[in-house]
Formats: C-alpha cells, structure tokens, sequence
C-alpha cells in the first residue's frame, strides 16, 4: 500500500470514529477523487495534512459530508420507468393487497423527491385519502443535512419540469412570488424520512416497492453484496424493487431477479431455506387433549420424537424432555422442576436464556442456525434451535419449547457438496476462466457506466452550484443598479441646490464668504471678488487669514474663533477700516453668523461684508 493510500485509509477510520459515517465500502477511486477535490478548496494536499485540519476544525466535516455524499436526484427521473411503474406494475401489485396496509421505501432518498415522486404515483392509483389511510413511504438516507431539506418539502419551481402539469397543479403550492413551491401537506403526512445507514443499519421490513435508485453504483463489489442481502430481507416476496440506470445486478442473481431490466425493475428471489413448523422437525405439538389415552398417545410421541425437546413452564422450570434431549443434554427425570438456570443446558451449547426471554417478550419463534456441538474428540455434530413460545386457544401464555434439531446431516450434505463443487470447477477449469473474463468485462463496463453516471451527476451538481452563483450575481447587479440610480438621483439633486446656492450667493449685493471650523474657505461670491479682487478659484480652500486683501481679517480671528466653539452663540457685527480692491479706503461691517445645520459633521461660519462708509468721488 502507498503512503497517499495509507494516508486515505486512516482518514475514513477517523471519520468513522468520530462522527459515524462508514466509507471504507465506498468505491476507491471515486471516493479519493471527491475527497481530492474538497482538500484542493482548502489548499491541502496531503491526507495526514488534512486529518489534523479535521481535528483542529470541526465543522470541516460538513463541508467534506456535502462533496462526498452527491446528493443529486430529481422528480419522476427516467420518466419511461415511471411510467412503467405507474401503468404495468403497480395496478397488479395493488390489486393483491387490497383493503391492506402498503408499505414503501426509498432508500438513499437524498433531498426527498423520488419519495414525493412515490406518494404521488400511489395517491393517483389509490387516491389521496386510501393514501392517507394506508400507505407509509419510508424515506431514508445517510447524509442528516439532505433529509432536513426533505422534510420541509419545499423546492424551487425550476425542479418541477419533469412534473406532468395536472400533478403539479394538484400536488404542489406556489410560495410566496411563485419561485418556490410546497409538496401537499396532506400526502406529506404519509412520508417518514429518517436516518438509516445502508451499510450499519437494520433494514426496513416487510416492504412492498423498494426504491433504491443510484445509490449501490458508489459502493464496492463486496459492499453492494452485503447492501443486497438487507434489501432481500426488507422486500416481501411478491414486492418490487426499483433501481437506478446504472444499475443492473447482473453478478447479484442470487438475490434478485429482473422483471423489466431495461427499466430495471426486479423481483426477490425466494429464499430457499427449509421453513420447518413451529415446533420443530418431530412435528409433535402439545396439546390438552379429553381423553386420558390421547394424553398418553401424545406423551409417547414426544418422548420419541427425533429432534432434541424440552418444554419449560411461564417462570422458566423444567417440565419435559425427550429421550433425544436427555440423551445429548445428561437431563434426568430429576431434574424436571428445576429452573432452567441450573441446568447445564441453559448455556451449553448456547446461551438459552436471552432467546427465551426475547421469544416470550415478542411471542414469536427464535432461530438459532449452524450451532456446533463437541462431544469428543473428532466428534461433533450441528443443530438448529428453536425457541417457540407456547399459548393457550385464548392467547393466555403457557411457557416455552425449545427444539434442538439435528442438521448434522445436512451439514455434512453442504460439505461434501462444497467439495464436489470445488472438483467440478477444476474439471471445467478452462471453461470458468472463460466464463470468468466473460464477467470480468461485464463488470468493468458495469464500472465504467456507474462512473459515467457518477461524472454526469456530479457535473449536474456543479451546474446546479454555477445557476445558484449566477442567481446571487443576478440579484447583487440589480441591488447595484437599484443602487447606482438611487445615487444617480441624488447626484442630480445635490447639482441642482450646488446651482440654486450658487445664484443666491451671486445675487447678493453684500460680500459673503463661509468657513469651516478650521477658518478654511468654503465660499466666496462675486461680491466679494468684486469688492477685494481675489477670485472663487483663489480663495476656496485657502485658510481665512492667509488671504491677502485689503481687509484686515486678523482681527476677525477671535470672534470668528468664540463663534465656531461656542454653539449657543448669536450673530455678531464688527465695523473694520479697509482698502477695497481699487486701493481706495473704506469702511466695512462685517456680520459674523454661525451656520446652524445639524446635518454638518463639522462647525461653519458666514461672513457677511457690507461697505457702510464708501469712498468719496474725489478719494
């Protein structure tokens, strides 16, 4: 193994110590590239680098979670296999359960729309209320943040393109402006979504139509074995299960068989295992018969019945054995009445007690398979047990039997059959390389295909984050735009009151000019260029006192100073001797104002200059 492989490997121990998730089922090469692909977006190259960032960053494994679980799914996908479903398979499935509870589950059910894709099909078969009534659709997944989504049951109005137009307007309710939409509340009732791991978890029983659509194409050979096993028991015998386009089965026959592969539809293949009756291979069942002679007659039977029996009363004491069980177990006749607990049986050569109490609390059967027994050396044979627990015609508990059934045989049967099977594929050596490099290339085009359909989904995912982006974009540019004529109209106002102060100061006949707090020139009007023969452009921006005219401002400081600091301050008038821009003297009143605008970040001042005493003709 490499060191980058050795790297991986810890990494999915560590994700499945820490927060559960099993990946090490996982297809290698896919797996390794998606979690490439989130170590890229953090800038980190190397798997251990990247383990010590998951522990000093928790919420790293959210991120991860969402790029290796592609969540990709949409409603009525392949709509043909839909359309097979709703029209050809569902109809006969119904018609043999009818007035009875329907149970459905669509497993790997990601953001929850084949399960609403499910509900719908059903409710238009059944109607919305025999829906209601008796179906329950099971919808569960691995990934908590999918199923959050589902559970609220609202999309974006875009995902109901694949939606046949009378279902949408029937199943669905526009939100808000239209944008987005919500699944039916009523029929929503019949969906439970729920965590369950395909790999870990216990599967849902007792299922009549299994959707499992996309989901095993990410797991390794020997996983999507374990995964089928589970989905084998959940499906009732006449059920059907629904998988994806990329999924074919073709090396899991022992499982299922197809039923319309080309929409890959498949039915459960029946377990071929004896189902023995409830109390065992002798067949004998205790009764309470009328008659002394049939009690007798019973007695005797289950004395000599061929497999091992021993009946126990409601508080766990020994009532009967057989001679078979008295013979493999040592029991005698003294030993009945004694609880269970102190006979040697109840733990050799299995743990008796934990099945019975589980048989009598569930009030059903317990079978225990392949349990060796050692008797000597090189000696040993095989039993079935069987616990079945024992009620009266009204259902009052009576106690329990347990049956030792002697498979032995059958065990040996299987071993010998193991080898003449094994001798049998070395006569036909040449033909099973044949038949195996046969499968061995049906396998690697069936690889090959789910990587195919694991690229198109993931670009499906990439473009579906690309219109989300696009979207933003489209919403930022119209809050810019919004924006940018809002300023736009501002800008225009501002010019207008720039205009409309600028002509009335032009049009006084008085000098004015305003200053900041710091006595810096913030106007000057045509008076006042008139009046000292300094322009707009040269007296804006230059400090007050730094002007050279012929008014002595110097001696303006202080009360322009007083002024600016003081904000209660009133308007006050100074009379000042000066020379005009002609040179010839005048006499000046200047009226000090404090411009009161709470608008200002900043205190400003008005002056306003008045020739009270103008110069003479012959001056």
């Amino acid at each position: 193994m490499s060191e980058d492989d050795a790297g991986l490997e810890t990494l999915l121990r560590h994700i499945k110590e820490e927060r559960g998730f099993d990946f090490t089922g996982y297809k290698r090469a896919s797996l390794a590239r998606r979690i490439e692909r989130r170590m890229q977006a953090i800038g980190l190259t190397e798997h251990d680098a990247y383990l010590d960032h998951l522990m000093l960053e928790p919420s790293e494994f959210t991120a991860l979670f969402d790029t290796v679980l592609i969540n990709v799914t949409s409603f009525f996908r392949d709509a043909d296999a839909w359309d097979h479903l709703r029209d050809v398979l569902l109809p006969t499935l119904l018609e043999g359960r009818a007035g009875r509870p329907i149970r459905v589950w669509s497993a790997g059910c990601a953001s929850g729309e084949e399960a609403y894709s499910l509900a719908m099909v059903l409710a238009e078969a059944l109607g919305p209320e025999a829906v209601r009534e008796r179906v329950k659709i099971y919808a569960t997944d691995v990934d908590e943040d999918a199923l959050v989504q589902a559970r609220q049951a609202t999309y974006p109005a875009s995902r109901l393109e694949a939606v046949p137009e009378e279902l949408r307007e029937k199943y669905f309710e526009p939100i808000g402006d239209g944008q987005r939409v919500v699944f039916s509340k009523a029929l929503r009732r019949s969906v439970i979504f729920g965590r369950n791991d395909l790999v870990q978890d216990a599967p849902i029983s007792h299922v009549d139509v299994l959707a499992c659509r996309n989901t095993l194409m990410y797991f390794n050979a020997e996983t999507q074995a374990l995964i089928l096993n589970r989905l084998h028991f959940a499906l009732q015998p006449d059920g059907v299960l629904f998988l994806g386009k990329a999924e074919m089965l073709l090396s899991h026959a022992a499982y299922f068989t197809p039923i319309e592969l080309k929409r890959r539809f498949f039915a459960k293949v029946p377990d071929a295992r004896d189902r023995r009756a409830l109390f065992g291979g002798s067949g004998s069942v205790v009764v309470r018969p009328p008659h002394v002679i049939d009690e007798r007659l019973h007695t005797s039977a289950f004395m000599v019945g061929s497999a091992a029996q021993i009946v126990l009363d409601v508080a766990g004491r020994l009532v009967l054995s057989n001679h078979r069980a008295m013979n493999l177990f040592g029991l005698t006749q003294r030993d009945v009445g004694r609880p269970i607990q102190d006979l040697e049986v109840s733990y050799r050569p299995i743990e008796l007690r934990t099945h019975l109490d589980e048989a009598l609390a569930e009030r059903r059967p317990v079978w225990v398979r392949d349990v060796e027994v050692v008797r000597g050396a090189g000696d040993s044979i095989h039993l079935e047990v069987q616990v079945v627990p024992l009620q009266d015609e009204d259902g009052t508990p009576l106690g329990s039997t347990v049956i030792f059934t002697d498979v032995s045989q059958q065990h040996t049967l299987q071993r010998d059959l193991l080898v003449t099977t094994r001798q049998l594929e070395t006569a036909y050596e040449e033909l099973q390389s044949s038949n195996e490099e046969l499968e061995t290339t049906n396998e690697e085009l069936q690889s090959t295909v789910e990587e195919l359909e694991t690229t198109n989904e993931e670009l499906q995912s990439t473009n579906e984050e690309l219109e989300t982006m696009n979207e933003e974009l489209q919403s930022m540019n119209d809050e810019l735009q919004a924006t940018n004529d809002s300023l736009g109209d501002r800008q225009l106002e501002v010019d207008r009151l720039n205009g409309f102060l600028g002509s009335v100061l032009g049009s006084m006949n008085s000098g004015v000019a305003v200053v900041d707090g710091d006595m810096t020139v913030l106007a000057w009007n045509n008076r006042a260029e008139d009046l000292w023969g300094v322009r707009r452009d040269e007296a804006v921006g230059e400090h007050l006192m730094n002007l050279d005219i012929g008014l002595p401002v110097e001696q303006l400081r202080q009360p322009l100073r007083a002024m600016l600091v003081d904000v209660d301050s009133v308007a006050g008038e100074v009379e000042l001797e000066a020379v005009n821009r002609r040179g010839r003297p005048v006499r000046v009143s200047v009226t000090l104002t404090r411009i009161r605008d709470e608008a200002l970040t900043a205190p400003a001042a008005m002056l306003v200059m008045v020739v009270v005493d103008p110069p003479t003709a012959d001056a």
